[in-house]
């Protein structure tokens, strides 16, 4: 066999990697058949362009045999790494259960004996192929088509890791699941596959923070999420992404959300080269919910193309999208969404409201909606803004003690409170940390 950390793909490396996850046989043919979409489709036709050189990537990489349970018995490089973004003392202080990922594998993961007794499944969705095969395809690749565009396709040949639950009907968990991506090579790809399913009348918070260093070249991140919201249920998606500006993230993200089901996505987008990420809600069920609260940084060169999609199919279905974008130094921050009430979605409502804030005159932002509303008894409302920091809210601050650069922060803050509101408080600290190295 060929060494699978040397870069480049073709259908034997796909082999390779589901040989060595001893995949059945299913899993196999799956592979095969993304990696020849992936070779089939072009470069999606919307966006920013996307100047990826495949061969110079590597797809898969392992430096650990098994996911250990104790963070002792991690490999010492790879712990020294995760020691750094404080991943032992989070799950100490504030976290029921905590799974990470280092470059291709998930190396570690522990769960509380109190989700076990809830009959919760945390664990990798490697391991979730092997021991729960039946639920696992029930459910994989439903929401998330291979065949969508070229990096589900990508990510359907060559998935490794992320993070899979299944929440049984009737249970509430009361703390967040939470999961660690990191990136630590030069040229490395990730394309973990997250896949979530909260049964019926239950809730489940689950958080995400993803985090790589700079090299000279790039990265990529092609990541694909399938997440299952039952009747009367609830769950909410965290994402705090500080990728280094190397990275090209290129993420699928879909919600069905089911009868009085409620669906949010708090989603925070800090860092990467080019990000490209819309959170979508299919509102399949009568009274579903949809809400999706987002903030997107960009400077120094980075485009930020971000947005959220509302899909309503029942009737009294509801979606709201906050979006909020800062670009400096250069930087794009756009927003790109879609709102779609069908016919049948009678009586429903979405609202969009998108606010920008450019920090410099090299900045820029564009907001490109598409919205329908198909039928007479609905109602879609969107606003959108771009605007400059208030020089009389600047000069009010300064005038009050503060300089400029402490001013600036102070009215940047406010600007994301409604996003920052949503956040555990491990999480808001953190982002207002990452928020001031960038202004």
């Amino acid at each position: 066999m060929k060494n699978t950390n040397q870069k480049g793909i073709d259908a034997n490396k796909v082999l390779e990697i589901s040989a060595i996850k001893q995949e059945p046989h299913w899993m196999t043919d799956f592979r095969l058949n993304a990696y020849k979409e992936f070779m089939r489709q072009s470069q999606p036709k919307f966006g920013p362009e996307l100047l990826i050189d495949f061969d110079d990537i590597t797809y898969y990489k392992r430096l650990s045999d098994h996911v250990s349970n104790k963070w002792e018995d991690v490999p010492k490089e790879i712990k020294d790494t995760f020691d750094k973004i404080g991943l032992p003392e989070a799950e100490q202080k504030y976290l029921a259960g905590v799974g990470a990922q280092y470059e291709s594998e998930v190396i570690y993961h522990n769960m509380l004996k109190e989700l076990e007794e809830k009959h919760v499944i945390f664990c990798d969705t490697d391991t979730a192929l092997r021991k729960y095969p039946e639920l696992f395809q029930k459910y994989f690749n439903r929401l998330v088509k291979y065949d969508e565009n070229k990096y589900t396709a990508l990510n359907g040949a060559v998935w490794s890791g992320g993070t899979f639950i299944y929440v049984p009907p009737h249970t509430k968990i009361d703390r967040p699941l939470q999961s660690y991506f990191r990136i630590n090579s030069e040229n490395m790809g990730q394309f973990e596959r997250t896949l979530i399913i909260v049964d019926d009348d239950s809730e489940l918070h689950y958080m995400e923070g993803c985090t790589a260093p700079t090299y000279s070249t790039d990265s990529l991140h092609a990541a694909v999420v399938e997440i299952y919201v039952g009747k009367n249920s609830k769950c909410r998606y965290t994402t705090i992404q500080n990728w280094s500006n190397n990275v090209y993230n290129l993420v699928t993200k879909r919600a069905l959300v089911e009868e009085h089901g409620l669906m949010e996505w708090i989603d925070g987008n800090i860092g990467s080269k080019v990000n490209m990420k819309y959170p979508s809600c299919i509102l399949k069920g009568e009274y579903a919910k949809g809400n999706c609260i987002s903030i997107a940084v960009a400077t120094h060169d980075q485009i930020q193309d971000t947005g959220a999609r509302m899909i309503h199919l029942a009737p009294y279905t509801t979606s709201n999208i906050i979006s909020k974008s800062i670009a400096a130094h250069g930087g794009n921050a756009s927003y790109r969404g879609e709102v779609k009430i069908k016919k049948e979605a009678h009586h429903s409502r979405s609202v969009v409201k998108c606010d920008t804030i450019l920090l410099d005159p090299a900045s820029k932002s564009d907001t490109i909606p598409k919205n329908v509303v198909s039928n007479p008894t609905s109602y879609l409302e969107h606003e959108a803004t771009v605007s400059k920091i208030s020089e009389e809210q600047l000069f009010y601050l300064m005038s009050r003690g503060l300089n400029e650069e402490k001013a600036k922060e102070l009215l940047i803050m406010g600007f994301i409170d409604r996003f920052r509101e949503e956040l555990p408080m491990e999480y808001a600290v953190e982002l207002n940390a990452l928020l001031k190295n960038y202004f």
